[in-house]
């Protein structure tokens, strides 16, 4: 199990590789299907994602009497909603992580490769369990425009697990497990 520390860097990013189990500790930037396009159009981040990682999630958030608010679910989304926008967020933003579920396509992983970013995946159906290694909400960007689900929500966490399984490499498990599987397929098909 490797500990990926804030603040984050290029250099310790790139030495993850596929298969890497790693529990994040630190800031994490929420950003769905909203933002990606939002930035994609070229519209300015309210907050600096140089050398951040953004979770494609839209957590389930409580607002207190207080005004703090507190996150009680926070599962990933299925990220190849933005495989359109998220070569280009990488170049244009600096982020060096992408959280989700389910993998992306050939331009974020070229764009892992050309920018040193990697994609982490996430447990998908364990939101509540997720929500648990979230520390602190420390801020909040965008929710009027887009709403709760939708804004960047600036989260500290301790010990949030993914996997590598996009690194900066080049290597991508989903390719693999997709060739695997054609090729299986394939077999059973010319039997």
């Amino acid at each position: 199990m490797i500990r990926l520390e804030y603040p984050f860097s290029k250099e310790k990013i790139r030495e993850l590789k596929v298969g890497d189990m790693v529990l994040i500790c630190g800031k994490l930037f929420t950003g769905r299907d909203a933002i990606h396009k939002y930035l994609h159009e070229g519209n300015p981040s309210p907050v600096s994602l140089e050398n951040q990682i953004i979770y494609h999630c839209g957590p389930v958030v409580l607002e207190n009497k207080d005004g703090s608010y507190e996150v009680k679910a926070a599962g990933p989304t299925t990220s190849i909603r933005e495989e359109p926008y998220q070569w280009e967020v990488m170049r244009d933003h600096g982020i060096v992580g992408v959280i989700g579920k389910g993998g992306m396509g050939p331009k974020t992983l070229e764009g892992n490769k050309t920018y040193g970013c990697v994609y982490f995946h996430a447990i998908g159906g364990a939101a509540q369990v997720l929500a648990e290694k979230i520390k602190s909400v420390d801020n909040v960007y965008l929710k009027e425009k887009f709403g709760s689900p939708e804004a960047i929500w600036e989260l500290t966490v301790d010990e949030f697990p993914v996997v590598v399984t996009m690194d900066a490499h080049g290597n991508s498990l989903h390719e693999k497990v997709n060739a695997d599987s054609l090729g299986k397929l394939n077999e059973r098909l010319n039997k």
